[in-house]
């Protein structure tokens, strides 16, 4: 693969804001090159710095030497007034509740630090999980496996959870394999997982009418990069739409509904388990938002740890 590879995964492979970033590695894993998040704005999900409030004191020259007495009448209350405003501060942030699958932040979620697109793990890929099988690719759900079974993540630290395994977000290109993963929903009594199905809303996907209308035509799995059938239209080989006929706006998905209330645009791929009353169907949900995830072998991860780790057992 050489660099012309890069410029083709430009408009296609990215979370957010994104671009692929070249890194000097062997040209065998293009694909897995460092991807930079940048928080974005018109409605993109955020990943940016959080920035705790900070607290300044006006108490300038109150220690000068020719005022001792005065500085130690006053410092030590001040200290105290300063500890008690701490300790309320800390116990506020310990006691906000996380909101529920329906809930949303009435504002734009606080920015996370800009994130890249994990590597693969070699020791994890050759101990990965492999919890059942379709078509030679291994998967697994995250809550059955013991080191992860509390885990809620965001759609890319999900990702970078299922990539660390030579594996991604599952990938639902065929009613069967739609099929498998509902029924382990329904019988798991699943609320919701994430899938690697994302909006192409971010730089590189602007200026290209077969995306548009965006809602319509602009999904497509990141884990492989093809692009995901109409979302108004039963694909073809399947007997049914898998996108959930209703949601928070009461229309089938997607509906964007986030968008109306923070600003912040659904631009990735969740099933829900009948959160609207709607049994188990695909929707549209903010990033930000925290899931369990499904994880599925991932054939250019795994090409890549064996050809950098000869004799390794995956």
């Amino acid at each position: 693969m050489g660099h012309g590879y890069y410029t083709q995964l430009h408009a296609a492979d990215a979370d957010a804001d994104a671009e692929l970033s070249r890194v000097d590695r062997d040209p065998r894993i293009a694909s897995y090159g460092a991807l930079r998040l940048y928080g974005g704005s018109g409605g993109k999900e955020q990943y940016g710095a959080n920035t705790a409030p900070k607290m300044t004191k006006n108490c300038e020259g109150i220690g000068s030497n020719n005022r001792s007495i005065l500085a130690g009448a006053l410092i030590v209350p001040y200290m105290k007034l300063l500890l008690v405003v701490v300790a309320s501060m800390v116990a506020v942030c310990l006691a906000e509740p996380k909101p529920a699958i329906n809930e949303v932040k009435s504002n734009q979620p606080l920015q996370k630090p800009g994130r890249f697109l994990s590597l693969p793990v070699p020791e994890k890929c050759a101990s990965r999980p492999k919890q059942f099988n379709y078509r030679g690719h291994n998967y697994f759900y995250s809550a059955h496996v013991p080191a992860l079974a509390d885990k809620r993540v965001d759609w890319l630290d999900g990702r970078n959870i299922c990539r660390e395994y030579c594996m991604d977000l599952v990938s639902l290109e065929t009613q069967e394999e739609n099929n498998l993963i509902f029924r382990l929903i329904q019988q798991n009594d699943v609320p919701y997982i994430w899938t690697a199905g994302r909006l192409c809303d971010f730089k590189g996907c602007e200026g290209r009418p077969d995306l548009e209308p965006k809602n319509i035509y602009g999904w497509f799995w990141s884990n492989n990069r093809e692009k995901i059938h109409a979302t108004n239209q039963i694909p073809n080989g399947w007997g049914y739409n898998p996108w959930s006929k209703s949601g928070h706006k009461k229309i089938p998905q997607p509906d964007n509904a986030e968008f109306d209330i923070n600003q912040t645009t659904e631009s990735c791929l969740s099933i829900l388990n009948n959160v609207y009353n709607d049994g188990i169907g695909w929707h549209d949900v903010a990033c930000y938002h925290e899931k369990p995830v499904v994880c599925e072998d991932s054939e250019e991860l795994l090409n890549y740890v064996s050809a950098t780790n000869p004799g390794i057992r995956l």
